[in-house]
């Protein structure tokens, strides 16, 4: 992942209400969640979900398609691992004796 990609994601995720849709998407798994209870869970107007929708969309951190009459939105699982890989890389890359067997996996 590049730089500005990385930074793209974590702008999008850095409002309070993106980042609650955005880990209630995660939690719903690979079948996604309809719009209908993402509002009903996240207790917000229409518009406003519509607005963090479009902004999540726009950088690939989720998607939508529909089910018959229902919009049901997923979570990008690959471009949320690859934000997590892009920040975690250089885990103690210039102190490799820093990190311990918890940090991110890295053994020293």
């Amino acid at each position: 992942m590049k730089i500005d990609d990385a930074a793209a994601h974590l702008e999008a995720l850095g409002n309070p209400t993106r980042l609650k849709i955005y880990r209630a998407l995660i939690r719903a798994g690979e079948q996604g969640m309809p719009v209908g209870r993402l509002l009903a869970k996240l207790d917000v107007a229409g518009s406003t979900l519509s607005h963090h929708l479009k902004t999540l969309m726009g950088v690939g951190l989720i998607s939508q398609k529909r089910n018959g009459a229902t919009l049901v939105c997923h979570a990008n699982y690959d471009q949320m691992r690859s934000l997590v890989a892009f920040l975690v890389d250089e885990c103690c890359a210039e102190s490799p004796g820093s990190c311990s067997p918890h940090t991110f996996g890295k053994v020293a």
